[in-house]
């Protein structure tokens, strides 16, 4: 890595669900993916680095089935219809049965041949055995408007709760309009037994609300369901399904997002979903903090000139010295004292310090571990140039007879897997941060800094590979067989680095 010595310093919830729409079957081709798009480099390197023994197991490797809205309402529909003949009790109810116990059929078997009233009351259906609906009254008056009506038009649920029609109507239609499916209860003051959609879709004026109520109610019977999760990309259809829901990197057939199936979020691992949660809350809360930070420059140690990282490789160097752009040390010492450069060195005596030098070490620890975690974010974007400009020179290459596309795989594929190990690395850092001290965290400490410095290594030697396909270096034009071989072995280095870290770490 060079330096540049002349630098200066909607409602989310109405997804497109239209049960009156129909599903498009064939595949309109999409749209052509961005050559500098690196978002995919979780695809098509694992052969390259795969090592022929037990250790070559991805930890991140996961089984899941992305599936169009008529698949999903197939199988929830033959789930619902199970449930219901096996209790004895109408569709509507089994639904919300379902969704009280996350849709575990077994377990909702098991516990209704137990105790069938318990399972009903629990799930909010049935008035429980201590809280005894209420006896039909003779009146006719409206227990919310208090308005005497005819029987015909006083409507209740098994709690027997009477109320007119009108109010039930205004109830139903005020809860739908403020995004509630699943969830409307009886208006009886203490009474939280739920109204089946069969009970509220009468209620609702018009069918442009009671598409809408139909739309959240699939919401809802997905987001319930243990092995399911909405795709959270904009307008998309898509339901991936899971055998065992776990916090696992998922992709979308249709829209490509990639995501935590478990959270829903950005894909952390090996941070686990509270922890990265509070760690962006953090970093939301504190951004002002850490502004001076976010900057893109740094002085030189040697000649204290300003200067700016062009590349996401943190080996910096110029005419008079190599060092580290994090720490600024002299790089030859990286070799051994690397782990000195991740690893964060608490201050033991801090607890019997004042409440304001405890605040400032809180401060210096967060920054630390901040400005590591956003350095490789950037590094990340830096190298998506690197990518796309080596994919755009293995196209030419191509286009010139220059040998075929996978002449030049192995340039693509360490892009693609340099991505891939610096975006785990970016995520060691919030882990760390709210990991305790002890032998487990010195472990993890270790194992980040063997991953930070193979990284390291790889984006050297990818940004030195991309320089001679420039003909920058040397103008040759092209790497020697031994220098590709190098890279690729870099690779496997790399790539094993990062599976051996999650599979000791990732949230399992």
């Amino acid at each position: 890595m060079s330096v540049d010595m002349n630098s200066q310093a909607s409602d989310s919830n109405e997804e497109d669900f239209g049960v009156n729409s129909e599903e498009e079957d064939e595949d309109d081709g999409g749209e052509e993916e961005d050559p500098g798009d690196i978002a995919a480099y979780y695809e098509g390197v694992a052969s390259d680095v795969e090592q022929q023994s037990a250790d070559s197991f991805d930890p991140e490797e996961y089984q899941f089935t992305c599936m169009t809205y008529k698949e999903s309402q197939i199988m929830l529909t033959e789930e619902v219809n199970t449930v219901a003949a096996a209790l004895k009790v109408l569709p509507a109810v089994a639904k919300l049965i379902l969704v009280h116990f996350h849709w575990q059929v077994s377990q909702i078997l098991d516990r209704y041949k137990s105790n069938s009233s318990l399972l009903l009351s629990d799930a909010l259906v049935q008035p429980s055995s201590t809280c005894r609906s209420v006896t039909a009254s003779q009146s006719l008056q409206c227990g919310v408007c208090l308005q005497v009506v005819r029987r015909d038009s006083l409507l209740a649920l098994p709690c027997q709760h009477s109320f007119c029609k009108a109010c039930w109507e205004q109830h139903c239609t005020v809860l739908v309009k403020d995004g509630m499916g699943v969830g409307i209860s009886c208006m009886a003051q203490d009474c939280s037994l739920q109204m089946p959609e069969d009970f509220v879709l009468p209620l609702l004026p018009g069918e442009e609300l009671k598409d809408k109520y139909r739309r959240y109610l699939f919401r809802d019977y997905v987001e319930s369901h243990f092995q399911l999760q909405l795709c959270p990309g904009a307008d998309c259809p898509i339901v991936i399904k899971v055998q065992e829901p776990r916090a696992r990197r998922v992709q979308c057939s249709r829209c490509s997002e990639v995501f935590c199936f478990k959270c829903r979020q950005m894909y952390h691992a090996p941070t686990d979903c509270a922890t990265i949660r509070k760690w962006l809350t953090k970093c939301a809360d504190d951004s002002e903090t850490a502004n001076y930070i976010s900057a893109h420059t740094k002085d030189c140690p040697k000649c204290n000139i300003c200067i700016e990282k062009n590349g996401g490789c943190n080996h910096m160097f110029n005419l008079l010295t190599d060092f580290c752009w994090m720490c600024l040390g002299d790089w030859k010492t990286h070799g051994s004292e690397y782990y000195e450069c991740s690893r964060y060195k608490e201050n033991p005596d801090i607890v019997n310090q004042s409440q304001q030098a405890q605040a400032r070490e809180a401060l210096k620890k967060y920054l630390f571990y901040f400005e590591r975690w956003e350095n490789h974010n950037k590094s990340l974007q830096l190298e998506a140039q690197t990518y796309q400009r080596i994919q755009e020179k293995i196209q030419e290459r191509v286009m010139n007879n220059l040998g075929t596309w996978i002449d030049w795989q192995y340039l693509h594929n360490a892009a693609k897997l340099l991505a891939k190990c610096r975006y785990t690395l970016q995520y060691t850092y919030p882990y760390a941060y709210y990991m305790e001290s002890g032998p487990r965290k010195k472990l993890f400490e270790y194992q980040q800094a063997q991953l930070e410095a193979e990284i390291e290594n790889l984006s050297w030697k990818v940004e030195r590979a991309d320089s001679y396909e420039r003909g920058v270096v040397g103008g040759e034009g092209e790497l020697s067989a031994s220098d590709r071989g190098d890279l690729e072995n870099q690779m496997h280095i790399a790539e094993q680095r990062r599976r051996t870290l999650l599979k000791d770490f990732h949230d399992t």
